[in-house]
């Protein structure tokens, strides 16, 4: 049976991901309503709020997913049926030098967000029929690819190589022994790199396009060969909605772009772009600077998303020379408003 969410608690709504999953949601089904619950760290974006607010739909809340107490509040008083949980700590760089700031957000919150919700409805004999929690995971969690391997799948190994990724593959643990121990009625979504709109400037492609409008360095580790899965934000985004109104519970799904470009390759296509849309200072080129490389830099990434396509139907719509331009854009608009 399919599950119909109506009052979905999203964590880090105000976030990259986590933002533009909640203006799909609410542009699309016009039954939800969504608690968006963000500490709004220096990630978040607060200019992103006022438009959910239009929908009338929508109510924020500032808080922090390790509050124990504030989560089992909104679980009750909105009597959430569905959690959507985005808010992590995601820089891998960031988790290099300070790695417990990782695991208290993604171990110790995702745990604060499953005990609530199996007190919420699992405890005294409750039901959990209709509700559903879903988890949002990513790919590094399976650790590097050599050039020739396979493609992760939903059965490859874990072998976390940082601080962030090991913390995301405890929380994911977390999450299927909640299922395994409790009932409690779980997705999991693993996806790869994902661009577009509303990204924050630390991350790759924001870095390049930032770098080519100031004319400075473009910071590029090692020699440029490590290699990515590309996954446009939108098509993401279609791909929770799909496994979390159609996904089987306790099932974990890989979302990918079937785009795999290394980083030299992304960071060329890019300054090709800039020359175009900020012909000042081209070529941008010239701006790429290779620098050390990131201690335990996993070489590859690659998901194979046969599972999304063959159980839901989901195949994402953008290609990457077409998406790569929008988000430039994008970047480019907001940067003149």
């Amino acid at each position: 049976m399919n599950h119909v969410p109506r009052q979905v608690l999203v964590t880090g709504g105000a976030g990259f991901i986590g933002s533009n999953f909640v203006a799909a949601l609410l542009a699309s089904d016009p039954g939800v309503r969504v608690v968006n619950l963000d500490l709004m760290t220096y990630a978040a974006d607060p200019d992103i709020l006022p438009r959910f607010d239009a929908s009338g739909r929508h109510v924020f809340v500032h808080g922090d997913i390790c509050d124990a107490e504030l989560v089992a509040r909104l679980l009750r008083e909105h009597d959430v049926d569905t959690i959507v949980h985005f808010a992590a700590e995601t820089h891998v760089d960031r988790s290099i030098t300070g790695p417990g700031d990782f695991v208290r957000t993604n171990v110790d919150g995702t745990f604060v967000l499953l005990e609530a919700a199996r007190q919420a409805w699992l405890a005294e004999g409750r039901s959990a029929q209709g509700r559903r929690f879903h988890h949002i995971s990513t790919d590094e969690v399976y650790g590097s690819l050599g050039p020739d391997d396979a493609p992760f799948t939903e059965s490859s190994p874990y072998a976390p190589n940082s601080p962030y990724s090991a913390s995301k593959a405890a929380s994911d643990h977390l999450v299927r022994a909640y299922h395994r121990t409790y009932g409690l009625p779980v997705v999991t979504t693993h996806c790869s790199n994902n661009y577009g709109p509303y990204q924050h400037d630390e991350k790759f492609i924001p870095t390049i396009i930032r770098c080519c409008l100031a004319g400075e360095p473009i910071p590029v580790f090692g020699t440029g060969g490590n290699s990515r899965d590309w996954l446009y934000v939108d098509d993401h985004c279609r791909g929770i909605d799909r496994v979390l109104r159609d996904g089987r519970t306790g099932e974990t799904y890989n979302i990918g772009g079937g785009c795999e470009l290394n980083n030299i390759q992304v960071a060329e296509k890019l300054c090709a772009l800039m020359d175009e849309h900020h012909p000042e200072g081209a070529p941008h080129r010239r701006l790429i600077s290779f620098v050390a490389d990131r201690p335990g830099h996993d070489w590859r990434y690659a998901i194979d998303a046969g599972k999304m396509r063959e159980e839901l139907g989901w195949v994402p719509k953008e290609n990457f020379d077409a998406a790569i331009k929008k988000t430039v854009d994008w970047y480019l608009a907001s940067r003149n408003r």
